[in-house]
């Protein structure tokens, strides 16, 4: 049985939560070439498999980022709160 891989855009639209026009623009392509990735009309060529990982990637860094800018942010309240009489 063949294990078919999960179409790349509808991926990258679906981590992003973005639109096909929408990534066809942070890509650099025009509508027509990301609809005819998308239905397999033409290949993806290797640039823009590498293009739609990093996109993926970037978000997922920016969510860690986050997460870590957040504990920074926790710690350094907990820190600096006053110490309260006993």
């Amino acid at each position: 049985m063949e294990n078919k891989e999960e179409n790349l855009v509808k991926k990258t639209c679906r981590e992003l939560g973005i639109t096909q026009k929408e990534l066809a623009k942070r890509v650099g392509v025009s509508n027509t070439t990301i609809s005819d990735w998308n239905n397999y009309r033409t290949p993806i060529p290797k640039w823009a498999e590498n293009s739609m990982q990093m996109l993926i990637e970037l978000k997922e860094f920016q969510a860690i980022k986050k997460g870590f800018q957040n504990l920074v942010d926790s710690d350094m309240q907990i820190r600096i709160s006053p110490i309260q009489p006993s």
